[in-house]
This record gives structure tokens, C-alpha cells and sequence, in this order.
């Protein structure tokens, strides 16, 4: 859970601060919350790179340089201000929230569900799934439920 909540805090210090583009280590998981935000329409892009930046042609993951790899992230701005404006991780390493197709439902639908409060019009939710790391909208549609990793608006 620690590079969930890592994730989160650079990217919204990213669109704090105005940054054109963010680099977050290079990881399965950031990778699939990011490529989610990609689909929410809430970043522009999602590049593999180092620390220098992006990469401009393919450079495969090897053990020699799987510690310099990043994810270059171009952040999304409308009219000069920032299209995510909140990021917050939902579970924790000292309490997972997992949710079911119904309970997801409830939770999109406003409804406190838990300890967990209800999403409200323009948010969106993270979800894990046994399908991978998918939105909230996408994990009823696929009738899947699965831990409910962060919440964007």
C-alpha cells in the first residue's frame, strides 16, 4: 500500500505545483492506476522513461536498469487550472476497503457504505479487481467487486 499512497501524493503535488509532467517509479501498480486515470480522462499520457525523461524509442526493463526506470505522467490543465484537483487513498496498510458489486453501487451512488463515505457527482473511485486495476463505473459494468485503492475529484 505505501506506493499507492506515494502515487497519490506525487501527482497531486504535480498538479499542485503546475508541472507540465511528473515522474513516479516505474512499478505493475502505478502503472495500472495511472493507464485508469489515463482512461478517466484526468492525466494526457503515461510514458515509460528514466530519470532524464521520457523515452523516445522502446527500451525494454532489464535488471541493469530497472532502477532508474519511470513513468512519465503529462498532466491534464482546462483554462489554466488543474482537472484533478483531490487524491486520496481509500485503504490503508492497517485497514483494507473491499466492496462488492452492491456495495460499489451504493458507494457510486452516494451512499455511505462502511466507514467508507459515498462518492459524490464528479469523482471517481480506483478499484483493484481480479481483472486489474479498473474504475468504479468499469467495475459494475463488468460486475466485479475488489479493494477500493483511491478516490480522485
Amino acid at each position: 500500500m505505501p506506493a499507492v499512497h506515494d502515487l497519490c501524493a506525487r501527482i497531486q503535488n504535480g498538479f499542485r505545483a503546475q508541472l507540465r509532467s511528473i515522474s513516479v517509479p516505474d512499478k505493475k501498480m502505478n502503472l495500472a492506476i495511472c493507464n485508469a486515470l489515463y482512461r478517466e480522462g484526468f492525466i494526457s499520457s503515461v510514458t515509460r522513461g528514466d530519470h532524464r525523461g521520457p523515452d523516445k524509442e522502446f527500451v525494454p526493463n532489464t535488471p541493469e536498469n530497472i532502477a532508474m526506470r519511470r513513468l512519465w505522467l503529462e498532466l491534464k490543465y482546462r483554462q489554466n487550472e488543474s482537472v484533478l484537483r483531490r487524491m486520496s487513498c481509500v485503504s490503508k496498510g492497517s485497514r483494507r476497503v473491499y466492496m462488492n458489486v452492491e456495495e460499489l453501487q451504493r458507494f457510486l451512488a452516494g451512499q455511505r457504505v462502511d466507514f467508507v463515505g459515498g462518492l459524490k457527482i464528479g469523482e471517481v473511485a480506483i478499484i483493484s479487481t481480479t481483472l486489474g486495476v479498473i474504475s468504479v463505473h468499469e467495475a459494475i459494468a463488468c460486475n466485479q467487486g475488489g479493494e477500493v485503492l483511491c478516490r480522485i475529484w
